[in-house]
């Protein structure tokens, strides 16, 4: 058996891009217990004069999430926004078409703002295109960003918001591809809407920043003719176009799972070349940027979420999409971000979805406390350490095949240098499930820095998880597994583990 290797130079002089902290958001989505029972539960011990939980909110803040996509999802596309503003006594319950729930309107525009406000993140608003259009997105936008002096500006001012929400980031939609969304439309239904619903948007709001849907996934039979009929219509008004995807091990095939990160690649190497073709067409000289606004993994409650939403439907904040992560899923979210972090000058913004109780790193008890999952550390650790110039790390390592993909590296590895700080992060992961594997680190470029610390997130069972009373999966700093002489690094990788290898100018 040929010897197991991974190699990597990093150099000051061979950037990827200043990575945009976007690329770090995530989402909430009104969506079982994402809101309700979420961020938001008057009467917990934890809830602040707006009902806020206090105990989520300095988990976000801990993470330092720079921007949530609200309020949907499939949601968005059956969103009547004038039903979440004004006095919440008088605001109506509707029947919540795409996850088959009541939507009380408890919590609405304003509420969620401040909601940002008090987490330190920025809003990234989505209009609904679905069963409305230009009219209502325009009317939105007047009431978050218009300063007073028309109907919507002031209406939001009698609302007792005196000040402009001030949102930059809006999404023309969600998912138009798909058959399961309300209101779907073709590729070129939709990229007539979203260029006209654009247009209209960036009269009233010139220095908006506007992502137009994508595909929802690769495995869509319109993809990715999609984008490029989108873009055909829509290019020269909109900004970004989104990428979804969501990764599971259904078959309990460990090495076939965590070789998913190479689809993701694949996919967006796939939708930046549809980008530059219709770029090409068009003789233009922008460029379109990708936003990532959901990825995660997904698969573990599907059936209890077919059960509930078929058999008692229409409840208020039902236990949807709770997927209990395991010790594999981190590990998978943490090459997710790896590869997030190698496509940085065209990915630009991402969302983990989504960051409450609903496929999230966060989960929280009713009564009891909010607590982390594993998923949560790897997310944290590329969000407190992933800032600044993400380096092309010419990795070499050793390969394997597995059910779905070929030459799978052994290894997989970025890294970020924190030109402020002057601090170099190496992310690693060793997917190998059977030995350590030593990273060796040609990092020259970086005279005179040494060895901060090697964070290490590592279980002898795959399949360990966290629960409120007990963190099973926890990151450790370890200190006899690195050494740097001569600009050369060696940092041993325990089997199947996630590593953050940090260094310091000294």
């Amino acid at each position: 058996m040929d010897k197991k290797f991974a190699r990597i130079t990093l150099d000051k002089d061979f950037p990827i891009s200043r990575v945009d902290k976007r690329i770090y958001g995530s989402f909430v989505e009104h969506l079982g217990r994402a809101v309700y029972g979420g961020v938001y539960q008057p009467g917990h011990p934890s809830a602040d004069e707006e009902g806020f939980r206090q105990d989520v909110l300095d988990l976000v803040k801990e993470i330092g999430v720079p921007i949530v996509r609200y309020p949907g999802g499939n949601f968005v596309s059956n969103f009547y926004w004038e039903d979440s503003v004004g006095p919440v006594a008088d605001r109506p319950r509707r029947l919540e078409l795409a996850w088959r729930s009541t939507e009380p309107n408890l919590v609405g525009v304003n509420e969620f703002s401040s909601w940002c406000k008090k987490a330190g993140t920025d809003l990234m608003m989505a209009v609904n295109l679905g069963t409305r259009g230009i009219d209502a997105a325009c009317n939105l936008l007047e009431y978050c960003n218009h300063p007073s002096g028309t109907k919507y500006s002031d209406l939001r001012i009698a609302h007792g918001v005196k000040d402009p929400h001030n949102i930059k980031v809006w999404c023309l939609g969600n998912e138009m591809d798909g058959p399961w969304q309300t209101g779907h439309k073709t590729a070129r239904e939709y990229g007539r809407l979203a260029d006209e619903t654009a247009k209209a948007m960036k009269q009233i709001d010139p220095s908006l920043e506007l992502v137009a849907c994508g595909s929802s996934n690769t495995g869509m039979a319109t993809y990715p003719q999609w984008e490029a009929t989108v873009l055909e219509e829509a290019y020269d008004s909109v900004d970004f176009i989104s990428l979804h995807t969501y990764y599971g091990n259904r078959f309990n095939d460990t090495r076939n799972f965590l070789a998913q990160s190479d689809d993701m690649d694949h996919f967006i190497r796939t939708i930046i070349s549809t980008c530059d073709f219709v770029k090409a067409k068009k003789r233009s000289k922008k460029d379109i940027m990708l936003s990532f606004d959901e990825w995660n993994v997904w698969f573990h409650a599907n059936e209890a979420d077919d059960d509930t939403m078929q058999n008692r439907p229409w409840s208020v904040a039902p236990h949807l999409l709770e997927d209990h992560y395991d010790f594999e899923d981190a590990l998978l979210v943490g090459l997710m971000l790896i590869t997030l972090l190698k496509h940085s000058d065209r990915v630009r913004m991402a969302c983990l979805a989504q960051l409450v109780n609903v496929i999230a790193p966060i989960m929280t008890e009713e009564n009891g406390p909010a607590w982390k999952q594993t998923i949560y550390y790897p997310y944290l650790h590329a969000s407190k350490y992933g800032r600044g110039i993400a380096l092309n790390p010419s990795l070499r390592s050793s390969k394997h095949d597995t059910m779905d993909f070929t030459d799978v590296t052994d290894v997989d590895s970025v890294a970020v240098w924190n030109d402020e700080k002057e601090e170099l992060t190496i992310f690693a992961v060793n997917r190998d499930l059977e030995e350590d594997i030593v990273l060796e680190a040609d990092v020259k470029s970086f005279a005179g820095y040494r060895l901060l610390e090697h964070i290490v997130l590592e279980h002898d069972d795959m399949k360990a998880v966290n629960s409120a009373g007990r963190q099973t999966v926890l990151p450790k700093t370890v200190t006899d597994r690195d050494e740097l002489k001569d600009g050369l690094l060696q940092s041993r990788l325990g089997k199947a583990s996630w590593n953050v290898i940090r260094l310091g100018k000294n």
